[in-house]
């Protein structure tokens, strides 16, 4: 007899988008994944423990269920189903979901360190240098990012450019964002920074550069969706939940601290010679104090 594949609830399952992929699980695993469609709250914050015996197996269960998705395993996973269970819940709620804070300060600190942590282990070093790579060798880099995702892709552009990179920032959406993409094309590289809810108008406008025979780069926080299994060319999946009702970009800004370290060591002279320049017109412009 053959395997049961996952379960198919539409009801219950639209909060999981394409989450969780149509394959061959056994029964053990179908009851893993049953629990996850029929408990959003539950399968984005328990411990797994609490999956493994609400779907009475054990830990080990849950884990391979988790890989047999195509997951690392079942953080990996459970980084996934939260991004998709607050896009779902409204920006207010996720207040009551967070809860109050012993210390706010201490608070976010400790839960930017496990995004960290997460984001060290949910990309491997290959992907990362396949990454620098291709921004390394681009004509030109177009660098998109808007609302406070704008804050990682502003370092990005700013300090590429102090490197010598021919890379350019557009923070904006509507008619701004549709005449700098529609210069990409074969040999370019756009550089997209999108996590929590998927904004429209950033995705159409990778899809285009996508198709235009430009190179995609993304930092989200989605390991499938549309930007990331059809449109991205290197995906670099980084957590961005933060402890109150906006999201974090520390670990997106720490990718792009690392992409940029990379960039320098592949054009070290280049580099060089271009940071010099800056300096010296820091000091021609007469720009700091000091």
């Amino acid at each position: 007899m053959p395997s049961p594949r996952t379960p198919k609830n539409p009801g219950q399952a639209d909060w999981l988008g394409d989450a969780l992929p149509d394959v061959r699980l056994s029964k053990a695993q179908t009851r893993v994944v049953d629990v996850i469609v029929r408990n959003p709250q539950l399968a984005s914050y328990a411990e797994i423990a609490q999956i493994a015996e609400r779907a009475d197996v054990n830990s080990s269960t849950v884990v391979r269920a988790a890989q047999t998705l195509g997951y690392q395993g079942w953080p990996d996973l459970q980084r996934e189903l939260r991004a998709r269970y607050l896009v779902q819940i409204s920006t207010e709620d996720t207040l009551t979901e967070h809860g109050e804070h012993r210390s706010p300060l201490h608070d976010a600190l400790t839960h930017d360190l496990d995004n960290l942590r997460q984001t060290l282990e949910s990309n491997s070093a290959a992907e990362a240098e396949a990454a620098i790579a291709a921004l390394a060798q681009a004509r030109s880099i177009l660098v998109i990012g808007v609302g406070s995702f704008s804050g990682p892709a502003t370092v990005m552009a700013h300090l590429g450019s102090t490197m010598g990179y021919p890379i350019t920032l557009e923070n904006r959406a509507g008619v701004h964002l549709a005449s700098a993409v529609n210069s990409v094309g074969p040999g370019d590289v756009l550089l997209v920074v999108n996590m929590w809810r998927s904004t429209k108008q950033v995705i159409a406008a990778a899809e285009a550069a996508h198709e235009a025979g430009a190179t995609v780069v993304a930092i989200t926080d989605m390991r499938r969706g549309r930007l990331a299994t059809s449109i991205a060319d290197h995906l670099l999946i980084v957590p961005s939940e933060g402890i109150s009702f906006f999201q974090s970009v520390t670990a997106a800004t720490s990718v792009v601290y690392g992409l940029l370290a990379g960039m320098q060591e592949a054009r070290p002279e280049r580099s060089r010679a271009a940071i010099r320049r800056t300096q010296q017109l820091w000091r021609d412009l007469d720009i700091y104090l000091d």
